[in-house]
């Protein structure tokens, strides 16, 4: 399939720093957005404690977790925390559910799953 990449917005939803248009890395095999520590203190990301990432290769380091963080990718929006380590932007499968979008492989991009906007699953619930 290849590396698929996405362009995408970053900012800080408190305010008090400037958008961020950056270039992603799709990664289907990790769950969170993954932010270089310039580009947490750029949009003055709030701190939370540390959390344990537990690489491909098995490696387990701790790293600090920010947020809120908006996310914006194809015109869709949401918010999330952010794991901050590496050199490189990396859009894991919670923000990518969050937004509704999919990998198409075959054009090697990050799509829209419902062209009508942003859908979620759930189980039917019914009220007493």
């Amino acid at each position: 399939m290849g590396l698929v990449h996405a362009n995408i917005k970053l900012d800080n939803p408190k305010g008090g720093a400037s958008v961020v248009s950056t270039y992603a890395l799709v990664d289907t095999g990790a769950l969170h957005l993954c932010i270089p520590e310039a580009m947490s203190r750029q949009l003055n990301l709030a701190a939370e404690p540390v959390r344990r990432v537990t690489f491909a290769d098995g490696r387990s380091v701790e790293a600090p977790y920010v947020g809120p963080v908006r996310v914006e990718v194809a015109g869709r929006t949401c918010f999330v925390g952010a794991m901050v380590f590496g050199d490189e932007v990396l859009l894991g499968t919670i923000p990518m559910e969050d937004l509704d979008l999919v990998v198409d492989p075959a054009r090697q991009q990050v799509v829209p799953r419902d062209p009508r906007g942003p859908a979620s699953l759930a189980k039917g619930f019914s009220v007493a």
